[in-house]
């Protein structure tokens, strides 16, 4: 392992400028956000910050008595905070790789442990799938994430984006490997018997999620554990 110089090691990490944009990739890991408003993220996401930043969780009365049900079946994973005043806040999450994408009028779905932040233009809603009791308790509920302004989403490592439809057919994927998709796709939960039966009933891969139509998945070289609720 190469050994650098106190005065190269500052100079190599330090925070750098690269655009005016409020979003801004320090590293493939971690987000600058130039706060001058509010902008909403992952609640305990932030790492550092300067100047005069107010952090506030969601309150009750912003979830709005649906996505409040949703929340108290969800758990944690889809916690979010306001970030408001005027600084910089440097936010991350467990180190998984951070990606921006800037919608102008579209909507898509995330799951909710992927949603990093997002700005203020853009609208959130818990959105859940059919629910079966017992299998991948944090891993049906999603967030929609509509409007004008820029998402920051994450993935563990590189992510890989399949086209749905357009002569490409059905694609299905592990629940727990994926990461979003377009807004006009509803996917459905589907089991394989027979995998399951192979692997053993313990298996994620017996339950996965079918996507038909136009449009596209996003999936990681990656299955998330998610929390069990109790009950």
């Amino acid at each position: 392992m190469a050994i650098t110089t106190l005065k190269d090691f500052i100079a190599a990490s330090e925070q750098k400028d690269a655009s005016a944009d409020a979003f801004e990739l320090e590293s493939s890991h971690l987000l600058e956000v130039k706060l001058d408003g509010r902008v909403w993220a992952k609640a305990g996401s932030m790492v550092a910050y300067l100047g005069a930043v107010n952090f506030v969780r969601q309150g009750i009365m912003e979830q709005g008595l649906g996505n409040l049900l949703k929340k108290a079946i969800s758990g944690e994973g889809m916690q979010l905070m306001k970030m408001e005043g005027k600084g910089r806040v440097y936010v991350a999450d467990a180190g998984k790789k951070i990606t921006l994408l800037r919608l102008a009028g579209e909507s898509i779905f995330v799951n909710g442990n992927d949603v990093l932040a997002f700005e203020e233009g853009i609208a959130s809603e818990i959105t859940m799938m059919k629910r079966m009791a017992g299998m991948l308790s944090g891993g049906l509920f999603n967030m929609k994430l509509s409007g004008h302004g820029v998402v920051a989403i994450t993935s563990h490592y590189e992510p890989l984006t399949l086209r749905v439809g357009a002569g490409a057919g059905a694609v299905f994927t592990d629940p727990n490997a994926t990461v979003a998709w377009s807004g006009g796709l509803s996917p459905e939960i589907v089991t394989n018997i027979s995998l399951g039966s192979l692997l053993g009933r313990g298996s994620g891969e017996s339950i996965q999620l079918k996507f038909q139509g136009e449009g596209w998945v996003v999936v990681q070289p990656y299955e998330e554990i998610y929390m069990q609720r109790a009950g």
